[in-house]
């Protein structure tokens, strides 16, 4: 009798263990690629649409709302990162709201007072080197690739 119930026990566990993983599994695959926009709070829906990506058609993904949730295309993140270099202040009103907005491959950069499409700057493969020190006088020569016109080391 003691036999079966140890049985009994252990097919209980594994088909707990069973559901579980199934569980996870479904919430894992269930995520896609991509990050939710950012939306402004002019025009707020408080339905719950969806629950999470799976159920959303095509890539869109299941996004927050600020008081629900719904189905939405992810931002496009393009490769490169926004110049540091100051831009024309007279763009005070918004271009684009994400690097999917922009033509070829330009992205979404923040002007000094709105969003516009520019040509980004390219980030170089490697890692700079630390600051240079000799005798206790130390100097950096870079801070980012903009700053440097060769690429730094690749170590």
């Amino acid at each position: 009798m003691d036999r079966h119930w140890s049985t009994v026990c252990a097919l209980i566990v594994s088909f707990c263990a069973l559901v579980c993983l199934s569980i996870m599994i479904y919430f894992f695959l269930s995520e896609k690629p991509g990050v939710c926009p950012f939306r402004p709070w002019n025009f707020i829906r408080c339905d719950e649409l969806c629950s999470n990506d799976s159920d959303c058609p095509n890539n869109q993904k299941c996004c927050s709302t600020g008081c629900g949730q719904e189905c939405m295309a992810p931002n496009i993140v393009k490769p490169g990162v926004c110049p540091r270099k100051p831009f024309d202040s007279r763009q005070c009103f918004p271009h684009c709201s994400n690097d999917g907005d922009c033509p070829d491959n330009q992205k979404c950069c923040f002007s000094g007072c709105g969003r516009t499409c520019i040509e980004p700057d390219i980030v170089k493969p490697g890692v700079c080197p630390g600051s240079s020190c000799i005798l206790g006088l130390c100097a950096e020569f870079c801070s980012d690739d903009s700053d440097f016109e060769y690429p730094c080391h690749s170590g």
